[in-house]
Formats: C-alpha cells, structure tokens, sequence
C-alpha cells in the first residue's frame, strides 16, 4: 500500500516536472519569435563598397549616424535616438559588425567599423552627419572623427568605451577573465539570457546592463519601462553574439587615439556609477579633444537612469551649434 502510494506520488511529481517544462519551453518560443520579427522591423540592407549593412532609418533633416553599444543593433540604436527626430533630425540606425544581419568580416577593428561607416553615409548619398557613439560604439564614431574628419559634423560620445588616463587605468582592479566567460555564456544563449530576464532581472541590470537595479525602481514609470525595453531588445541575444564578443576584446585594450586631431563639435556623457567604468574614460577623452563638453552625472548607471531628457537636451543643443 505505501509503496503504491510513493510510486503515485513520484508519477505525480514527474508529470508536474513535465508540463512545467513544456510551460517553459513554449514560453520561450513564443518570446523569441516576437522579440525574433521585433529586431527585424524597420530595417533593410544596404550594400555598400565596404559590404552589406542593416540600416534602419527615421525622420527627415539633418543626417544624424546612430552607432549603438554591446548587445544593440539598429533596433537599440533606434529606440535611443528616435525621440531625436521632432527636433529636425533624420536618425540613421545602423547595425554594427557582428549584430543581426550585418555580417563581421576578418577586419572587425574600430578603425575598419569607422570606414564602413563612411561607406554606410556614401551609399545612402549623404556627404557629412553627426555621429553618436554609446558605450562599446564609441570607439568606431570617434575613429570615424579621427580618420574621415570632413565627414563628422559633431561627435556624441555617451559612456563611451575609451581608454582612461594611465594613472587610473594602471590602479583599476585587473578585469576577470572568469566573469567575463560566464558574461558571454549568459550572451551567448537565448535560453539563459531569456531566463535571467524573467527570474533575475535585477542581477542582470546590474551585471549585464551595468546600472544599480535600485535606481531604475526609483525611476519614473516612463524611465523604467525605459530600461525594461531596452533589456528585453537584447534578445535574440544568440544573432548579436559575434559582435558582443569583439566588444568585449576591444574593452580590454584600447590602444591611444589622437584625440587631440578631432575637429568637430564634441559632447561627451557618463556617469560617476558606471558599472563600466566609463566615467574616467570620458572625463579623460574631453578633456583631450578641443573644445569638447564633459556632462558628468553623479549616478544613473550605464543606462543613465534618470537622466535621459538631459542628455537629449545636451545633444539637441550641439546639434543646433553644429550646423
């Protein structure tokens, strides 16, 4: 008798197992295929003499080239710049090497992602833009500055992945090369990348997104859903993969700029609670390139939590100078 009563518990169990599996698994599915059709809206390829690139474009005026961060794509890249464009401004959202349907070639260097930039501007037939560059595309906008200088009308770098003073960079704790795999493990699955935003949100805004969860709760309604959208943009993680990993080389030696050569307009954004450090970089990269603007911001993360319309307002206001 017991033991038929424990072989029905144990088939009880199983079964339970079982349809939570399925549960989960055709969650899943369904997420990834709407967030699948939701980065492929908007945009189309270009072909140009540097290879074939993802664009998505919006509005009308003056040309303003969108180079998103780690995990973006043109998607991301529009979702940041298109409150841009009630402000004259013709946003063009471009999918780095690596991200979605741009292909990474054998030369995925900033300095090759800068050229096909310009390749991107000469396609499209537009002579000079504005360039913003966030986080891990900061570095190909400012190479863009650096090596195409006529075609650069102003240069927005916001937290940008650059090379700190050699004082702070030589005493910043050494980068952990354990963290960084487990990083792209999570970056590299949809499954897990998928779950950690349905059962562990907070530890990913934090470690992932590199901003303090706790900020983002305080937040406005229309700032969290700020960061919630743009953490959900992340997937299909596995189709930004290729592009995650050079980012994630490239923000482990960057070699030194000749900053000093940038002759556009130039602001320069981040915060003192970076979680990835940006914010010596950038107070560094201004200081080297003429005439540039610093905005620093006490807190807001990575993300700039709390601090978007001002930001906007900056840009918006170099933009005006600019043209």
């Amino acid at each position: 008798m017991n033991r038929n009563i424990v072989f029905a518990a144990s088939a009880i169990v199983v079964a339970a197992i079982a349809v939570a599996v399925l549960v989960i698994r055709s969650r899943f599915e369904r997420d990834l295929a709407l967030a699948s059709e939701r980065a492929a809206q908007g945009s189309v390829i270009i072909a140009t003499r540097c290879g074939p690139i993802e664009v998505q474009q919006a509005g009308a005026g003056n040309p303003l080239l969108m180079i998103h961060g780690s995990g973006g794509g043109h998607d991301q890249g529009m979702a940041w710049a298109r409150p841009l464009v009630q402000h004259g401004v013709r946003v063009i959202a471009m999918s780095r090497f690596g991200y979605l349907r741009t292909p990474r070639p054998a030369d995925a260097s900033p300095e090759a992602q800068a050229d096909a930039h310009v390749c991107l501007l000469d396609a499209l037939g537009i002579g000079k833009a504005a360039v913003i560059g966030v986080s891990a595309g900061a570095p190909s906008a400012m190479q863009t500055a650096i090596r195409h200088p006529q075609r650069v009308s102003a240069l927005v770098l916001v937290v940008p992945i650059a090379r700190k003073p050699g004082a702070v960079a030589d005493s910043a704790p050494p980068v952990s090369d354990g963290k960084d795999a487990a990083l792209l493990r999570l970056l590299g699955s949809d499954f897990l990348f998928w779950t950690g935003l349905r059962v562990a949100r907070d530890p990913l805004i934090r470690h992932v997104l590199a901003t303090p969860p706790e900020q983002v709760a305080a937040a406005s309604p229309s700032e969290r859903a700020r960061v919630n959208d743009l953490a959900e943009r992340i997937l299909p993680v596995s189709r930004r993969a290729a592009g995650l990993r050079d980012d994630t080389r490239l923000g482990k030696g960057l070699a030194p700029y000749p900053l000093e050569s940038i002759d556009a307009p130039t602001l320069v954004v981040s915060a003192r609670d970076d979680g990835f450090g940006t914010y010596a970089a950038a107070q560094y990269t201004a200081s080297r390139i003429p005439g540039a603007k610093f905005v620093g911001f006490d807190d807001g993360g990575h993300l700039l939590v709390g601090h978007d319309e001002a930001v906007r307002a900056e840009i918006v206001a170099l933009l005006a100078r600019s043209r």
